[in-house]
């Protein structure tokens, strides 16, 4: 029976790694779709220690203090609770029980109860988050975009965390009662686990047996599970959030970089040496996931959908289209698109980022402040993306409002807005005529 239970255990392991495997082989292809031109300007020094204070501190969070600790809590739960996970995957290829505990573990049922500890706070969490998701009128999580799946797959994933956790505790529980009996080694006694064991009491010692071996089963299954599960999830920010903050720029948030094919061009037009290595592109802006760059792409598989930019963004308060969730929402699902037509070797496809996805009144909402940039946990931009398809529909698409169009001719002429001339700028007020 063990041997039995070993190869179903090293064949659902091996099935998830293969699986998980291929996922994220496809997501890693869809991100190197964009441009190679980005490259961090941040030193490694900082960049190590954004790691440490944004993405494990996870201290851009607490600019909301209830969610903040909810997270932090899951967050550390799910950390110290894959502790425990590496002694059952052990105990499925082994076929033992409980492994550290018989290499002889010193406070091993100490080191469980603390475990258990971070099982209650996940579950607490959990069910806050429910709450608040679906009873709670919280503006951000009624968004447009939240429709449908995306919603689903929110509470989808925070029942599926509570089913873990009490699968955790049940074993724990039904295995402390096992241990009353003398053929079992026992572990000393698990603080929380304990509490439920009045639950199992009466239980004769086959079914004991049962219910223990179908709470770990049921724990190590829907770990596999779950591991596969994120990958298509937006909960796919628990891995790649690392490498996005790793890779994020730590630039003045007002900056926007110039086109280097554009800067060209003025150059030559002025008389002035040009850069002879940059190529004219293809394309101005960006029309498509291909006229991004790769970082643009991370971040949109890095997103957790929190909705904290769209929350402050000042033309969606004020009732425009534009969302920043939705647009790194758009750029991650037409990434997913252009991923499965190339593995289909599907050539043609009529269908772009902009116009299918994100529509022209989006792009132009913008205000181009950098309140979602500031605001995300997560240190991603929308901001970039936006400006890359305005200057699409800019220099592409010559489809700009007339009253942009006149804005911009005057800069290029007046060197502002407006139509006077630079130097009368400043008569207002001097009560000049």
């Amino acid at each position: 029976m063990h041997i039995i239970s070993q190869l179903c255990f090293i064949t659902l392991l091996t099935l998830s790694v293969i699986i998980i495997y291929r996922r994220f082989k496809f997501i890693n292809r869809n991100i190197l779709l964009g441009k190679k031109n980005y490259s961090s300007n941040t030193d490694k020094k900082t960049r190590i220690k954004n790691l440490i204070l944004i993405a494990f501190g996870q201290s851009k969070m607490f600019k909301k203090i209830v969610p903040a600790i909810l997270h932090l809590m899951i967050y550390s739960g799910f950390i110290i609770i894959n502790v425990e996970i590496i002694e059952i995957i052990l105990d499925g290829i082994l076929g033992t029980h409980r492994i550290f505990n018989v290499l002889g573990m010193p406070f091993y049922n100490v080191f469980i109860s603390i475990i258990e500890f971070f099982v209650l706070l996940v579950i607490i969490s959990c069910v806050i988050f429910l709450i608040r998701r679906n009873i709670l009128n919280i503006k951000r999580f009624k968004s447009i975009e939240l429709k449908g799946w995306p919603i689903l797959d929110a509470n989808l994933i925070l029942i599926f965390e509570i089913i873990l956790m009490i699968a955790i505790l049940s074993m724990n529980a039904s295995d402390l009662v096992l241990q009353d009996f003398e053929s079992y080694k026992k572990t000393g006694n698990f603080y929380f686990s304990s509490v439920l064991k009045p639950l199992f009491i009466n239980f004769d010692i086959q079914t004991l047996i049962y219910i223990e071996r179908i709470a770990w089963w049921i724990h190590i299954i829907g770990i596999f599970l779950f591991a596969i599960y994120v990958t298509y999830s937006k909960h796919l920010h628990i891995f790649l959030g690392f490498p996005n903050i790793y890779h994020s720029n730590e630039e003045n948030l007002g900056k926007i970089n110039n086109m280097p094919s554009i800067t060209n061009e003025i150059k030559d037009m002025l008389g002035e040496k040009v850069n002879e290595t940059i190529p004219t592109p293809d394309r101005f802006g960006a029309k498509d996931i291909t006229d991004l760059s790769w970082k643009n792409i991370l971040e949109s598989y890095s997103c957790s959908e929190c909705g904290r930019c769209t929350a402050v963004c000042p033309p969606n308060i004020t009732g425009k289209k534009l969302s920043p969730r939705k647009i790194m929402m758009d750029v991650r699902d037409r990434t997913d698109e252009i991923g499965i037509n190339i593995d289909k070797k599907i050539k043609y496809d009529d269908r772009s980022l902009v116009g299918d996805y994100i529509s022209k009144e989006e792009i132009l909402a913008c205000t181009s402040c950098n309140a979602c940039v500031e605001e995300c946990p997560l240190k991603i931009n929308p901001l970039d993306i936006i400006i890359e398809c305005r200057r699409y529909y800019a220099l592409e698409e010559s489809s700009l409002p007339s009253e942009w169009n006149a804005m911009l001719q005057n800069i290029e002429t007046n060197y502002s807005p407006w139509k006077f001339p630079i130097d009368e700028r400043s008569k207002w007020y001097k009560n000049e005529d």
